[in-house]
């Protein structure tokens, strides 16, 4: 059986072979891409490339791509068919581009500055859907001369850096995610009625099994996850704490500091984010298109 080893090195071998460089940030999570054009179709080589890294490293980062609309949505379009957002609003005249102001969609003012800093932002995208996506490629458009860095968790090493018996304890359990949780608090009470209709809170496993590498994933979020099912309310309530804790350790993590141009594209499935709000007054503006998602399994 191939280690994790010798699947990197053939990966970086074959990608040295065509003039690609694939830097790792950590030792756990995150590589920088370095020899494509992402202005340009990559063929089937490099496409698989791009691929196979993403899926190994769980999040890439390129930088100095200056890529129009369109090609931002080809590059979506390499991890599969892609979908908006019930909130966020879109770049005018292409919907499947979201306009990302501010963090996570909300302008930071001096009304909301302090709240955001406080709150816990780690946060797997759209679990309230009962088909999550599986990857954001996100774009630097507009950025402060500092902060607006965006962190990136390993949740598949959070969950391995768990103690046997709490992984015994969760492994059949099922959490409820819901719009509501996070998106209900920025919208009227019409929108809110509506988001509660078009999205009722749906159930995924405390752990779900990724479908391409079968690594085991800690999958539940602050953001959207509301509680644990079947177990009493402070019991559910403080094995959550536990869980949202693992993502916050710091070897489980890679810090990512925006340039003009850089594009970040992350598995959805296997990691959680967290964009740092500590720019303010500065303004901070990215695009993100997301890939629709799969079923997420024990």
């Amino acid at each position: 059986m191939a280690t994790a080893l010798h699947i990197e090195t053939d990966l970086t071998e074959r990608a040295a072979s065509r003039g690609i460089v694939i830097m790792p940030s950590t030792p756990t999570i995150g590589a920088e891409i370095s020899g494509i054009d992402l202005s340009r179709p990559l063929d089937d080589g490099a496409a698989e490339i791009v691929r196979k890294a993403w899926l190994r490293h769980k999040v890439i980062f390129f930088r100095d791509q200056d890529i129009d609309h369109a090609s931002h949505i080809r590059l979506g379009r390499l991890f599969g068919d892609l979908e908006g957002h019930p909130v966020i609003p879109h770049v005018e005249g292409h919907p499947e581009v979201l306009l990302i102001k501010g963090v996570e969609g909300v302008q930071l003012t001096a009304e909301t500055v302090a709240p955001f800093k406080a709150y816990n932002k780690w946060h797997t995208d759209v679990t309230f859907r009962a088909r999550p996506s599986i990857a954001s490629v996100l774009r630097a458009r507009l950025l402060p001369a500092l902060g607006g860095d965006t962190i990136w968790s390993d949740a598949a090493a959070a969950y391995d850096g768990l103690p046997q018996a709490v992984k015994d304890r969760i492994a059949n359990l099922d959490a409820e995610h819901d719009i509501i949780a996070s998106f209900g608090g920025r919208v009227t009470e019409e929108k809110r009625a509506q988001l509660a209709r078009d999205f009722p809170a749906v159930s995924h496993p405390v752990v779900r099994t990724h479908p391409e590498t079968g690594e085991k994933i800690l999958y539940v979020n602050y953001t959207f996850t509301t509680r644990i099912i079947g177990i009493p309310e402070e019991e559910g309530k403080e094995l959550l704490r536990l869980l949202y804790d693992r993502i916050k350790v710091p070897e489980y993590q890679v810090r990512f500091r925006w340039t003009p141009n850089a594009i970040g594209v992350w598995d959805n499935r296997s990691t959680q984010h967290y964009a740092v709000g500590d720019y303010w007054p500065a303004e901070r503006v990215l695009e993100r298109v997301t890939v629709s998602g799969d079923v997420v399994e024990r």
